[in-house]
């Protein structure tokens, strides 16, 4: 599978330009869970996430934008993905 915090992380600063990143591969909390491939890697991430291309826009909306940017990790099998939107005053 290979998908890896790093991948997520520069395809997200390619697509979206943040002032705030942070990717963190949590799948190791999920051994054993639908969606593991027994691995312990790369199948479950949380992204803490705010750029200017957010403004204006609904939480679905940017929730969308971040999703459609790691499409190609969903298509290689990536199962989980929690979103965190951070604001420019955070």
């Amino acid at each position: 599978m290979n998908i890896t915090a790093l991948a997520l992380q520069s395809k997200l600063t390619s697509d979206l330009q943040p002032f705030h990143l942070q990717v963190l591969d949590e799948s190791a909390a999920h051994a054993g869970h639908a969606g593991s491939d027994g691995s312990g890697q790369g199948t479950h991430f949380r992204v803490r996430i705010g750029a200017k291309a957010f403004d204006g826009l609904s939480r679905v909306a940017k929730h969308r934008l971040v999703y459609d940017s790691l499409q190609q990790f969903t298509d290689q099998g990536m199962h989980a993905l929690a979103i965190e939107i951070v604001d420019a005053t955070a």
